[in-house]
């Protein structure tokens, strides 16, 4: 091969490498935006004078499907929404059931049950939710706290799924709303 001929072939295959990525990064975003039209990002923000908490999850919908011991099975941990793990941050210490938790963001994640739920803090976040084999992509020697709380069933269907923090009196709660089944966790600051 001639120079000419050599310099050629080195831009077109460095041109077409280059489209090939971009078409590779365009596919992979529509993927990614359509899986999230179905499970819309919310962020929730609780402040209460020098006290900040803010919860950033996707909210799935029912669509007539069994959640709780359907879709999300008892027993098994949950990425507490769809997507990406949910996050969870605070600005300064608080106390969930009385224990301590350091201000910093947690991934938040859940194990349902038909009476109780375990509540789960993680020191990693901002990974997706599930690994390939389907199981949560939660890595259980960095969890900071857990909880159990009891699993309320209620009569009224919560279509998507909703987080929400409240002030009770002189302490917050965590709300996890789905389906028929409400989860309250209660935190002091």
């Amino acid at each position: 091969m001639t120079q000419t001929v050599k310099k050629r072939f080195l831009i077109f295959s460095a041109v077409g490498a280059a489209l090939l990525a971009i078409l590779v990064t365009a596919v992979q975003y529509i993927r990614y935006r359509h899986t999230k039209s179905f499970s819309p990002e919310a962020e929730v923000v609780y402040t209460d004078g020098d006290v900040r908490m803010a919860v950033h999850y996707n909210r799935p919908y029912k669509k007539g499907r069994k959640i709780f011991g359907g879709l999300v099975p008892y027993g098994k941990v949950w990425r507490t929404g769809a997507n990406e793990a949910t996050v969870f941050e605070i600005n300064r210490q608080l106390y969930v059931k009385s224990k301590t938790l350091p201000p910093g963001k947690y991934s938040l994640w859940t194990i349902p049950d038909s009476l109780t739920w375990t509540v789960i803090f993680n020191s990693q976040y901002g990974q997706w939710g599930i690994k390939s084999n389907m199981e949560a992509n939660r890595d259980p020697a960095l969890d900071v706290l857990s909880v159990t709380v009891p699993a309320i069933r209620q009569d009224k269907v919560c279509e998507q799924f909703t987080i929400e923090i409240s002030k009770m009196g002189q302490e917050a709660e965590l709300v996890l709303m789905w389906d028929n089944t409400v989860v309250s966790v209660p935190i002091e600051y």
